[in-house]
């Protein structure tokens, strides 16, 4: 039985119950570990520490641990950029998860968008997916972002070069889902 594709009018199914909280130091071996993870490799460009750290204090970032399951244990993380902007473009730099398919990665994407766009008054909320990252791609579609274009072979990856999707969602449209029940409420 195949699944029918969700669209703006079909709602997403119910996703997990999760947290976000500030990244602290101590966090970092975890959001490392994730990262340097053989299953999340191909699909992100890890950063080194100084540059987690570095996030952790600009206050132009927003570096959140998920922390989900019966426990709220420490399941992903995800990291905002632009979040002083004068334009109000804040972009979703990364949201690692695992473990996959347990719609942690569903649920933290609606908190980020709520962050975004109720607490620092995003305009434009923006984030690129590799395009062999297909099940990410499909998740912000199904969550309601817009592809803008494609940055042909902007990365190199293990045997040549992959493109990047940019994706969106405007605040009216991030409001408009949210009258049709499919975002956080206020």
């Amino acid at each position: 039985m195949t699944a029918a594709p969700m669209t703006d009018r079909t709602p997403a199914p119910a996703p997990a119950r999760v947290r976000l909280r500030p990244t602290m130091r101590s966090d970092l071996d975890f959001v490392l570990s994730l990262e340097n993870d053989g299953d999340n490799l191909p699909f992100i460009t890890p950063w080194e520490r100084t540059q987690h750290e570095a996030a952790i204090r600009f206050p132009d970032f927003r570096h959140f641990i998920i922390e989900g399951g019966s426990d709220f244990a420490a399941v992903g993380f995800l990291i905002l950029v632009g979040c002083r902007s004068q334009h109000r473009s804040l972009e979703l730099k990364r949201m690692v998860v695992q473990p996959k398919r347990q719609g942690c990665g569903r649920a933290a994407l609606r908190l980020a968008k709520k962050i975004a766009f109720d607490d620092l008054g995003a305009h434009r909320l923006w984030l690129d997916v590799k395009s062999r990252n297909r099940g990410a791609k499909a998740l912000y579609e199904g969550e309601g972002f817009a592809e803008e274009g494609v940055l042909r072979e902007a990365v190199k990856v293990a045997g040549g070069f992959d493109s990047l999707i940019v994706l969106s969602m405007l605040r009216p449209e991030f409001e408009a889902r949210r009258a049709a029940a499919l975002e956080l409420p206020a």
